[in-house]
């Protein structure tokens, strides 16, 4: 075989552009426009760390002959940091807060890009002031965002007057009407916003399934907390029979602390019945600078919770909703439960549960519901 191999032919003709972005799919042969053979094995390429990467590979030539190659691609970050602000940013003159606290400004794989306004502006002083929000990565990747900063007297009015005119609801019995085939099942989620609930009456109104929240913790490295109803509720749907799952909503800011999440929820579900996924419920979005995580670091965090979860024999998911999915979360490996209150939902990933509403309303619970399907 040496002896053949040294003197086989080999062409291997390599694009010019010898780079691609950070985690795209790319692979072997995307690289290649010319090679007198065929690939043994065109797989795709690990584009998960930045900076040259070896790729290796063998194929078999013309003459039959094996032939190992490789050569080097340059993994880069080509993604600018993303700025949630809108046209207008709205204060008074009370403020006392940081504008660079307080709107959003993340990246895909930097945990803290530089970030910083152009222009004067003084909150203590009622105007307009038109300002340019700039953010950096530590790829050299830039977003500006023009907006106009407003700074307004305090208001005295007290609009607490109550909007009940003609309360909206979603019936449970509607949904299944409209979304109930053999190849879905429709469900609901609780907490102990709930109260407490008849699980005979929701079982006959044809619940088919329920997540139930088992806790939380109480902010960033708080306490764990298990919901004032959650032995009572998987108590309740254990014993009339209908399929649970869980979610815990979770404050974690590494990988560390979301493995302590899944430990802990582990020892609250071990002495019941969960055939459904243990879902991972991550928020904070409103004060996600305080995480000083990029999105790619967000979802190792998820990723670390649900792989401790399937460890223990559990299935996992992630929940989220639409607009994060699309513009945060990288794929976790694991099922999607979806977040989008629409009667049809333009979501183009793949989702495993739809959340199509908070307004339900079934047979058995008091107060409003989310009503859930489950795609078999």
């Amino acid at each position: 075989y040496e002896e053949k191999l040294k003197n086989a032919t080999i062409i291997v003709d390599l694009k010019d552009n010898l780079s691609t972005n950070f985690l795209s799919d790319i692979k072997v042969s995307d690289f290649i426009t010319n090679i007198n053979g065929e690939l043994i094995n065109d797989y795709t390429i690990d584009t998960s760390n930045i900076g040259e990467v070896e790729v290796n590979f063998e194929y078999i030539n013309e003459e039959d002959i094996k032939i190992p190659y490789s050569f080097k691609i340059d993994i880069k970050d080509e993604t600018p940091p993303s700025i949630w602000l809108g046209n207008t940013y709205s204060v008074t003159t009370a403020y006392t807060g940081s504008l660079l606290e307080d709107i959003t400004c993340a990246d895909d794989l930097d945990d803290n890009p530089t970030c910083e306004i152009i222009g004067d502006y003084d909150t203590s002083k009622v105007g307009t002031y038109d300002l340019t929000f700039k953010a950096t990565d530590n790829s050299g990747n830039t977003t500006t965002k023009d907006f106009t900063l407003s700074v307004k007297n305090p208001s005295n009015s007290n609009n607490s007057q109550s909007n009940n005119s003609n309360p909206s609801y979603t019936l449970f019995s509607d949904v299944f009407k409209k979304h109930k085939t053999a190849s879905t099942k429709i469900g609901i989620d609780i907490s102990s916003w709930q109260g407490d609930i008849d699980f005979d009456a929701v079982a006959e109104s044809g619940v088919e399934f329920a997540f139930i929240r088992v806790g939380s913790a109480k902010g960033i490295g708080g306490e764990y907390f298990v919901d004032k109803k959650f032995i009572q509720n998987i108590e309740g749907f254990n014993r009339v029979g209908i399929p649970v799952g869980i979610y815990f909503y979770s404050y974690a800011n590494n990988e560390e602390s979301a493995i302590n999440d899944a430990k802990w929820v582990l020892e609250q579900i071990k002495d019941y019945k969960v055939d459904l996924p243990v879902a991972y419920d991550w928020e904070s979005w409103s004060f996600y600078n305080e995480f000083h995580q990029s999105f790619y670091s967000t979802t190792k965090n998820a990723k670390a919770f649900l792989d401790t979860i399937t460890k223990a024999g559990y299935e996992g998911a992630l929940y989220s909703s639409k607009n994060y999915l699309e513009n945060v979360w990288y794929d976790t490996g694991y099922d999607t439960w979806l977040a989008h209150y629409t009667s049809k939902t333009n979501y183009q990933g793949n989702y495993k549960y739809w959340q199509l509403c908070s307004n339900g309303k079934v047979d058995g619970i008091k107060g409003n519901v989310d009503i859930n399907i489950m795609y078999l």
